[in-house]
């Protein structure tokens, strides 16, 4: 009888999973536009890295403040802000996570331990996680240099805080997975998640309004989290620090209890999976309705417009109004819009402190809107998918293509601009004249100077999306920061000729550089069309391998 190979053990799984993500990992950078997103990813990291060491100086002050000064008790503070971060930075970060699917490495025979490590490993590759273990090391660090002999305690506390969070974390997020499966439920979520953000915004007036009487409604609500993983954490580390040691088991007990119930919890979803569990989005075999073909687009539009660039019109409308986070995200400018004039033009704003006329708010809330609503353009092509094809099968050029996805994010721009400033005028009243015919002027040059570099950006740089979908949604890194450089330059431009006109007396003279810059920017932008057209055919291969995989 031959002899048998044997079954590698978890650590040797877990090592060749490691390799084999590294090779994938070494491999995709043969591809020139993963090497440039590779550097914007990075450039972005070292931003997002100066924030963690920020905060790593603030968490160290904090266990050396609290510690040294015999408010221990206080360290709750600390641990329940990393809770609380960690539990949520990954969904505002979900684009920049780990884009790697671990279920995908069910195809190999991996046994359930290992692939519940991995899983739980997995959660690591997140930024919270890094940055959140970071700020665990600096509070060690502060109470080693006050108080070295509750060194002990902390990290047995702080080594299962870490687990509980990590565990936790993975499990929300298989459980979001499970009950988001569907593109509509994905949306609604993802659209209901945002509008709540932005409200948000909105509670520095209700506190500066109520808050007085909302505290001691806060106060008594305080000692129903006791029994919180942020709450028994630092009641565990101040039991430590002070000797008892009869609360500090209390404490580490019930971490534990937390851990030994989210594990179980994440171990029966991850059995689940390992078992074969398949989320997806078919419907039942149906009885099709015969549906009438609707008008052919060119019937709505002036003669002018070639019936390519309608009908390109046309179907840009229908996927923003198919993707409902997208679609929701529409009602933001004019919420922000509120928000702000309720922030600065109140009796006591900085506008009125400082003696900054109100009307310059106007090109304030215009660029925001600008620098928001015109990001997607420099990644035109992610929602296509495998549509990319028919652009390059149809009787079009891509020129009609390209003109048409301009044509209907300006109309987009336009109507929410007018919305917003309506709104504007109604909280604050109109500006002057000048001031007003300046800023219009300057939208619509802001507008038309980006969109000759956004579609060479979206041609050169592509990158996947999925409707409703989180995980791994963002922009090529080179992208991000082309449209970054590029907003930065036209908002200091815009900046610059809107206060010449205070400085030379004569408030028309922003008016006058902007339609001069206008008009040279639209002749720039059709002269550029020609020259795109041959772009998109020399970067054909890399737009269809990248959209349809």
């Amino acid at each position: 009888m031959a002899d048998l190979i044997p079954f590698p053990g978890v650590f040797e799984q877990l090592k060749a999973v490691a390799g084999l993500r590294w090779l994938i990992t070494k491999n995709s950078m043969r591809r020139k536009n993963n090497r440039w997103d590779l550097i914007g990813i990075i450039a972005a990291g070292m931003f997002s890295g100066l924030f963690v060491i920020a905060m790593c100086f603030a968490f160290y002050a904090g266990a050396y403040t609290f510690l040294g000064k015999g408010r221990p008790s206080w360290m709750a503070l600390l641990f329940w802000g990393i809770f609380v971060y960690w539990q949520l930075i990954p969904v505002f970060v979900a684009g920049f996570g780990a884009s790697f699917e671990f279920k995908s490495l069910l195809r190999f025979p991996l046994n359930p331990p290992t692939f519940y490590l991995l899983g739980l490993g997995y959660g690591l590759a997140d930024f919270g996680a890094i940055s959140s273990i970071l700020w665990i090391l600096s509070m060690l660090a502060g109470a080693f240099t006050v108080r070295p002999g509750a060194v002990p305690a902390m990290l047995v506390v702080s080594a299962l805080f870490v687990l509980l969070n990590l565990t936790i974390e993975r499990l929300l997020g298989s459980w979001l997975e499970k009950i988001l499966a569907r593109r509509k439920t994905r949306e609604l979520f993802l659209g209901i998640f945002v509008l709540s953000m932005v409200s948000l915004n909105f509670l520095n007036p209700l506190l500066q309004r109520y808050g007085n009487s909302a505290r001691p409604r806060f106060l008594a609500i305080v000692p129903y989290l006791s029994w919180l993983p942020g709450s028994l954490a630092g009641q565990a580390v101040a039991a430590g620090s002070t000797g008892n040691l009869e609360q500090f088991w209390i404490g580490v007990l019930s971490l534990l209890g937390w851990l030994v119930v989210a594990s179980v919890l994440l171990w029966n979803r991850y059995a689940a999976q390992y078992r074969g569990e398949e989320l997806s989005e078919g419907t039942a075999p149906a009885k099709a309705d015969k549906k009438t073909l609707p008008h052919t687009s060119g019937e709505l539009w002036p003669a002018f417009v070639p019936p390519a660039v309608a009908a390109v019109v046309a179907k840009e409308f229908r996927y923003t109004i198919r993707n409902g986070f997208s679609f929701l995200t529409l009602f933001l400018p004019p919420i922000m819009v509120i928000f702000f004039t309720l922030q600065f033009t109140g009796w006591n704003s900085a506008f009125k402190r400082h003696g900054i006329p109100v009307e310059w708010f106007f090109p304030g809330i215009m660029a925001y809107l600008i620098l928001i609503l015109l990001s997607p353009a420099y990644n035109s092509f992610a929602f296509e998918g495998k549509g990319i094809q028919t652009y390059y099968m149809a009787p079009i050029r891509f020129r009609d293509v390209l003109l048409g996805k301009n044509l209907f994010l300006a109309i987009l721009v336009g109507v929410e601009l007018t919305i917003s400033l309506t709104v504007l005028i109604w909280r604050i009243g109109l500006p002057t004249l000048p001031q007003l015919v300046s800023t219009l002027a300057a939208g619509v040059f802001a507008v038309t100077g980006q969109f000759t570099i956004a579609n060479w950006s979206a041609l050169s740089f592509p990158k996947k999306m999925e409707i409703g979908k989180m995980r791994g949604q963002r922009n090529s890194g080179i992208a991000v920061w082309t449209a970054f450089g590029v907003q930065l330059l036209i908002g200091g431009v815009c900046s610059v000729i809107l206060l010449a006109g205070k400085w030379t007396g004569n408030p028309w003279v922003p008016f006058l550089a902007f339609s001069g810059l206008t008009v040279a920017t639209v002749g720039g932008y059709f002269a550029s069309l020609n020259g795109l057209d041959a772009l998109a055919e020399t970067k054909k291969e890399l737009l269809i391998e990248t959209l349809c995989r």
